[in-house]
């Protein structure tokens, strides 16, 4: 088929782009592909996000409640203090990175040596940071009793500050074998066994009077919904199930499960690809001081890498804003 229109009796080529269409080099048409491509699959899993909290919303844990911890800072609530910690540090790696493209435009090898350093540096705390943070969120804080019907009830004081199941409940003396698929039955296995049992933590408010029982359902003003006394009993008597502490992909001590499945899913895809290109950024930066891309007299492979990580922060700050600030 010819590749040529018919143009007042002279012949017009349909294409111009030659071997750099856009004046992009291939392996940079590539990046792009992939960014747009990756693009649509955090949008996809952001949109489904959205579309359970819209769906569970009177139930939906708060965020300022659930990411209150500091390093070093123990029994202080500083809610989105280290989140926002954790999105300066990868925002200014991203300003590194710039630094290093432009650098290499002028072929200084020192510059781009520098602020590549910068730049891994940055990912490798942010990486450490949200590592430090599911360790966190995993092991919880406050304690909480599950109900038959899944729903989670937490305790405060009658101040409506949080009060830890470790502060009022006391572990007796009793003494329960793990099951497990060797010495239970054999399509049964749990998990860590709670430190308390629901009977002690029945007990140990009924010795407390300043101690009520929260649900996990949200009243007209956006607060999570407070028992009377008298309810806070009859809920955890007749209600509850089992204790959890924390929050894994079964049970969740903040509320909805639903939220730690999505939080641990994309946060982790997030990470991983963090971790990604923190690995591709130390191959680059060799590559950088021995000299390869000087002999070549060409730092496209900062550009393209940069790309990537430009990707990377801009996702991180819709996650940032889906999880953290909505």
């Amino acid at each position: 088929m010819s590749t040529t229109v018919a143009n007042t009796g002279t012949e017009v080529k349909t294409w111009g782009g030659g071997n750099e269409p856009l004046k992009a080099s291939y392996g940079k048409m590539m990046m792009w592909f992939f960014i747009v491509s990756d693009a649509l699959t955090f949008s996809g899993f952001l949109a489904a996000y959205g579309f359970s909290r819209f769906k569970f919303i009177d139930a939906w844990p708060i965020a300022d409640e659930v990411f209150t911890h500091v390093p070093f800072l123990h029994g202080q609530e500083l809610p989105m203090i280290y989140v926002a910690f954790m999105t300066f540090v990868l925002i200014m790696s991203s300003v590194t990175m710039v630094l290093a493209v432009d650098a290499g435009h002028h072929l200084n090898k020192a510059k781009v040596t520098l602020y590549m350093f910068l730049t891994i540096i940055g990912g490798i705390i942010f990486v450490g940071s949200q590592a430090w943070e599911w360790a966190t969120f995993i092991k919880g804080d406050f304690g909480a009793v599950q109900t038959k019907g899944g729903n989670i009830l937490q305790f405060v004081d009658t101040d409506g500050h949080r009060v830890a199941l470790r502060d009022f409940v006391v572990a007796g003396e009793h003494e329960r074998v793990q099951q497990e698929r060797k010495n239970g039955i054999w399509f049964v296995e749990e998990g860590t066994l709670p430190p308390y049992t629901v009977e002690e933590v029945v007990h140990g408010l009924e010795k407390h009077e300043n101690i009520l029982v929260r649900t996990q359902l949200l009243d007209e003003h956006g607060h999570k919904t407070v028992l009377s006394r008298e309810e806070s009993l009859k809920q955890l008597k007749n209600n509850g199930k089992l204790v959890v502490e924390g929050a894994n992909l079964h049970v969740n001590e903040y509320g909805s499960p639903l939220f730690a499945d999505f939080f641990f899913f994309i946060t982790g895809f997030h990470g991983f690809h963090v971790f990604s290109g923190v690995v591709i950024n130390i191959i680059i930066f060799f590559n950088v001081v021995l000299g390869t891309y000087e002999r070549r007299k060409s730092y496209e492979m900062v550009e393209k890498v940069g790309l990537y990580w430009h990707f990377v922060d801009l996702v991180w700050v819709f996650v940032f804003t889906f999880f953290y600030l909505v």
